[in-house]
């Protein structure tokens, strides 16, 4: 019995199963940790969300940006649907209301215990405790698993606030926490985010870090698994274990060993979008 974390698949469905026969994944047996971004961009996100979904217990899978557009779109907050977006097949499958259920009821946030390890898409804001992140994350899993979830939508997207605050409330507080857990890469000592740099670490703007490298962060000290940042590349250190390879760009799907002495197994991927 293993238990692998897989960096953003995004619609890779091939790639997905070349990683899987590479670390001779056993179904029955194994676990798969996904960081979230399943979907979008690549060609088959419905032949992914398939595939993991029919995995029951065997997947682990946190929501990613990606993830979370993909249900604002069926929602029919449609002005926010791109040119870039390769969603279709989800929203007209036959199966597309299981599928979508199945995604919301998705956590942004999974702590293990047992592995000492949490498992998210994006970042933590430095004033977090990983006690703190659950607690915060299970505030918008709430409102995602009503059902009644369009007008939350809505008021999700956007880059403020910036930093927070425990007296956050309402539309602000939740887009905080999902921009923090889904999206940010970048902050300050004081918490502060930026979620304009995408760039490799040195070409972010002048007192931000990566969110990571900030030296009083309060959830130091627990392993932390996380994607989006493909930019950044493969990353272990400390503990944190960044996994976001760059499939859809052309580089390496990922998956890393948890149960054991962390090992890593990649497969080369074609370039499905162009950076840029």
């Amino acid at each position: 019995m293993a238990i692998y974390a897989i960096g953003d698949v995004q619609g890779c469905f091939d790639e997905l199963q070349r990683l899987l026969d590479r670390i001779a994944f056993d179904r029955f047996h194994d676990t798969l940790w996904f960081t979230g971004d399943l979907v979008n961009r690549g060609p088959d996100s419905l032949q992914t969300l398939r595939f993991v979904q029919q995995l029951g217990q065997g997947a682990i899978t946190v929501l990613g940006n990606h993830d979370l557009h993909l249900l604002a779109v069926a929602a029919g907050v449609g002005k926010f649907h791109k040119r870039s977006d390769t969603l279709d097949g989800v929203l007209n499958a036959p199966d597309r209301e299981e599928l979508l259920d199945w995604l919301r009821s998705r956590p942004l946030f999974h702590f293990d215990e047992t592995l000492g390890t949490a498992l998210l898409h994006a970042g933590l804001p430095p004033q977090w405790s990983i006690a703190d992140a659950r607690r915060y994350a299970e505030e918008v899993e709430h409102v995602l698993q009503r059902g009644d979830d369009s007008e939350f939508f809505k008021h999700m997207y956007g880059d403020e606030p910036d930093h927070w605050s425990d007296g956050l409330r309402g539309w602000d507080r939740l887009r905080f926490i999902v921009n923090s857990l889904t999206r940010m890469r970048y902050c300050t000592e004081g918490g502060r985010i930026d979620l304009r740099s995408k760039g490799k670490p040195g070409t972010q703007p002048e007192g931000f870090l990566p969110w990571f490298e900030i030296p009083n962060r309060r959830s130091r000290g627990t392993r932390v698994i996380c994607g989006h940042w493909s930019t950044l590349g493969l990353r272990i250190m400390g503990d944190v274990c960044a996994i976001d390879t760059g499939c859809l760009w052309g580089g390496q799907l990922t998956a890393i060993r948890l149960d054991a002495e962390i090992s890593v197994t990649q497969v080369p991927c074609p370039m499905r979008c162009k950076p840029g």
